[in-house]
């Protein structure tokens, strides 16, 4: 028995190991490939081999074959049967495809009882995902005891946000420092000072959310981003969270640049209603899968932002120096932002994705026909484009106004 040939057919006859594992090899590449008949036709010459390992991978490999050849029904018997194995390295994988297969049907039960399974031989690295479907299926099903349970452990591991935290310690300390006498220097430096900006002192856009005017004002600042921050950062990551709050702060300095007068301006408000609007944009658009904490706080934000928007014009209307410009303008950026940015955690639209497994072609809960390599980039070209244009409104409206005035 000799290995496989692009190009010809099947091989026939007894298979040996090595052969059967060439096999297995081609018919993987052939799905990834996108050649999901000639696939099915290799992963079905290998199913009742001798290793239950290679019948179970081949079962999964076909029922991958299938369901993207539009046969639902066909995929989920070769996932089924491929449980039925000997205890084996692809059970695990088997059960997550009959529990997603089971999703799609609308069988919450079934799919609740198929995850069961896959969480009894799930990997470290995967439990916590295990047990977040788990507890969305228990809380469909009303089962909202398990269903705590289960997100419980999803977030066992959940990483601090820990950017949200420096973020809030290094500004609590500079600010403190800017306001002592001694300070004046430091203040001076990093507000916003918009002849500066106009002179090209491009940092001014971003620095004033180091600085406060008032220990009241620090305060109120960071207990609202300690509220909205870990949620953004839990939904985002801390990089994208960095990226964000940088992005909404100087969306703001620029709105305050171009609408707010030619007084200096300081303060974190803008980043933080950027923030406002990225949730309001996901809750919308993206629909996040969170804790109790997480929804209660979402349900919030936006009587939050009406409320402090009424309020900081109404300060302003008496004369308080609110800069409602700065707000407004971080309040847009965040909401464009949450929309042409999906959340890279918890999600709905990402919550039944599976991972494929190393060196496996992919996964039977992605778009049928595959989602193209070439779809990928163009998505994440658009979505760079989206963050792109808050870049050039903020710097354009910097430069044309600046030359004007």
């Amino acid at each position: 028995m000799t290995s496989p040939v692009p190009g010809q057919p099947v091989p026939s006859g007894p298979l040996d190991s090595a052969t059967a594992a060439a096999l297995l090899a081609h018919a993987d590449a052939l799905l990834a490939a996108g050649d999901y008949a000639q696939a099915r036709a290799y992963y079905a010459r290998l199913v009742g081999v001798p290793d239950p390992g290679l019948t179970a991978a081949a079962l999964v490999g076909a029922g991958e074959a299938l369901y993207r050849l539009d046969d639902e029904e066909g995929a989920r018997q070769c996932w089924e049967q491929a449980t039925r194995l000997p205890e084996n390295p692809i059970t695990y994988r088997a059960h997550r495809q009959v529990a997603a297969a089971r999703v799609r049907d609308g069988d919450l039960k079934g799919a609740r009882d198929a995850y069961r399974e896959a969480e009894r031989r799930a990997p470290a690295e995967d439990r916590a995902e295990i047990a977040s479907r788990l507890g969305w299926l228990n809380k469909e099903l009303g089962d909202t005891r398990a269903a705590g349970r289960y997100f419980s452990r999803s977030r066992a591991d959940e990483a601090r946000p820990l950017a949200t935290y420096w973020i809030i310690a290094v500004t609590a300390i500079i600010s403190l420092v800017a306001l002592q006498p001694a300070g004046s220097d430091l203040l001076t430096a990093l507000w916003l000072d918009k002849q500066g900006l106009a002179a090209g002192e491009w940092w001014r856009l971003v620095t004033p959310a180091l600085v406060h005017g008032s220990l009241l004002h620090l305060l109120f600042n960071m207990y609202f981003l300690y509220l909205v921050g870990p949620l953004v950062e839990q939904l985002y990551g801390s990089l994208r969270f960095l990226l964000l709050y940088a992005l909404t702060a100087a969306a703001g300095s620029a709105a305050s640049f171009v609408f707010g007068g030619p007084a200096p301006s300081v303060g974190a408000s803008g980043a933080i209603f950027g923030l406002c609007g990225v949730l309001l944009a996901v809750s919308v658009i993206h629909r996040p899968v969170l804790d109790r904490r997480g929804r209660a706080l979402m349900s919030q934000i936006g009587g939050l932002v009406v409320l402090n928007l009424v309020i900081g014009f109404g300060f302003d209307a008496l004369g308080g120096g609110i800069d409602n410009a700065a707000h407004v303008g971080g309040l847009l950026a965040g909401l464009w932002l949450g929309f042409v940015l999906p959340p890279i955690r918890s999600t709905l639209a990402l919550y039944w994705q599976q991972p494929a497994a190393p060196g496996a072609p992919g996964s039977a809960t992605a778009p049928k026909r595959g989602f193209a390599a070439a779809d990928r980039r163009l998505v994440g070209l658009v979505r760079l484009l989206g963050v792109a244009a808050v870049v050039l409104v903020v710097v354009g409206a910097v430069v044309v106004v600046g030359a004007i005035r």
